[in-house]
C-alpha cells in the first residue's frame, strides 16, 4: 500500500489496541502503542529510501529483505528498543504484541498488491502478488479516514476501527470475487493461456490484464467483468546475442529483469551505438507502456548509458540517458 494508507492504518491500530484493557489501563500504555503502531506501520517501508542512490537498486530490493520473515520478527524489536525507554512503566510484552500485528499487518496487506512482495523471505524470493487491491485504494483509505474522525468526535476507538475492519474485510473478498469474474473472461478469450496477470486499477471496475500463450503477448482491459484485448505482440524469445549478453550485464536491465515477468524486447541499431529496450506489459497507459528498461551500447558493446523506471513520454526517457532528441 502507499504510505498515506499506512499511515492511517497506523493510526487504526492503536485506536484498536484500546480493546486490550492493559493498554487501555494508563494514558501512557494508550500512547506507547499508537506511536509503535503508526511506526510499525511505516518501518518496513524504510527501504524507499533507495530510490535516492537509483532505480536499479531500488527495484531490485524494495519489498525484499526488509518485508522478509525475519524482518518481520526483527523491526518489532527495534522499535521498542526506541520507544520503550520513554515508557518505562508500560507493559512491555503487549506493547510488542501491537508493534509486531503492525508490522506484520503492512506485509500482509502489501501482498494483495500487484507489485506484491518477498514476504516468503529467506525461503523462496519469489515475489507474493495477488493483484486484488491497488497500491492506493480510495475506498479502504477513506475508510480509515472517516473511522479516524469519527473517534476524534468520541467514539469509542476500539468498537469503531473494530467494524471498519470487518467492512474492510468483506471489501477484500469483493474485490476477490470481482477479479475471479474477470479472470474467467480472460481464460475464455485466451483458452490455452500460459500466464495470466491481472492488475487493480483505483477504480473498482477497471483492471489491467497481461496474458501469454506459448505464442503471443496479450494486454488488454477489463470494465466490471467485461474485457477487451488492446495490444497483441508475436511472443519472440530473446536472442543469446552478443549486443543482448552485453545489454543484460547492464545494472539496470539485470534488475528490471529480476522484477518484470511479462515484457517484450527491442533492439535498435544506429550509426554509432546500439540501444536494447525491455517494455513491461502490465502497466499499459492510454496506449503507452511506461515502465522500461533501456541500454544504450557503442560499437564495440561498451555502456554509454542506461535506465530503468517509470517514463510517460520520449522526449522524458531520451533525458533521462543524456541523449539530445534528433
Amino acid at each position: 500500500m502507499d504510505t498515506g494508507t499506512h499511515v492511517v492504518m497506523g493510526i487504526a491500530l492503536g485506536g484498536l489496541a484500546t480493546l486490550d484493557p492493559v493498554v487501555a489501563s494508563s494514558h501512557a500504555a494508550t500512547t506507547s502503542v499508537l506511536i509503535a503502531t503508526i511506526a510499525g506501520s511505516q518501518i518496513p517501508d524504510i527501504d524507499t529510501v533507495l530510490k535516492l542512490r537509483n532505480n536499479a537498486i531500488y527495484i531490485r530490493n524494495h519489498r525484499g529483505v526488509t518485508h522478509s520473515i525475519p524482518a518481520v520478527i526483527l523491526w518489532p524489536l527495534v522499535l521498542l528498543a526506541v520507544i520503550f525507554p520513554f515508557f518505562p512503566a508500560v507493559n512491555l510484552l503487549h506493547l510488542w504484541a501491537w508493534t509486531f500485528f503492525a508490522v506484520f499487518l503492512h506485509v500482509f496487506v502489501d501482498i494483495f498488491n500487484a507489485y506484491g512482495t518477498q514476504a516468503l523471505r529467506p525461503f523462496s524470493n519469489k515475489w507474493v502478488a495477488l493483484g486484488v487491491i491497488n497500491t492506493f485504494d480510495p475506498y479502504i483509505f477513506a475508510i480509515h479516514v472517516v473511522g479516524i474522525f469519527i473517534w476524534i468526535f468520541g467514539a469509542n476507538p476500539g468498537y469503531t476501527f473494530l467494524i471498519m475492519y470487518f467492512v474492510i474485510i468483506g471489501y477484500y473478498l469483493l474485490r476477490f470475487r470481482v477479479r475471479h469474474k474477470v479472470l474467467l473472461e480472460v481464460r475464455r478469450i485466451v483458452p490455452d493461456a500460459t500466464e495470466i496477470i491481472i492488475a487493480p486499477t483505483m477504480k473498482f471496475h477497471q483492471w489491467r490484464i497481461a496474458a501469454m500463450n506459448e505464442k503471443q503477448f496479450f494486454v488488454g482491459k477489463a470494465v466490471k467483468d467485461k474485457v477487451e484485448i488492446l495490444d497483441l505482440f508475436n511472443r519472440i524469445p530473446v536472442p543469446e546475442t552478443p549486443v543482448i549478453k552485453a545489454a543484460k550485464k547492464d545494472k539496470n536491465l539485470s534488475a528490471f529483469l529480476s522484477f518484470s515477468p511479462v515484457y517484450r524486447w527491442e533492439v535498435d541499431e544506429y550509426d554509432d551505438f546500439y540501444e536494447v529496450r525491455f517494455i513491461d506489459l502490465r502497466y499499459r497507459s492510454n496506449g503507452h507502456y511506461p515502465f522500461v528498461a533501456v541500454v544504450q551500447l557503442d560499437c564495440d558493446l561498451n555502456r554509454i548509458s542506461s535506465y530503468t523506471g517509470w517514463v510517460f513520454s520520449e522526449k522524458k526517457l531520451r533525458k533521462k540517458l543524456s541523449i539530445i532528441p534528433s
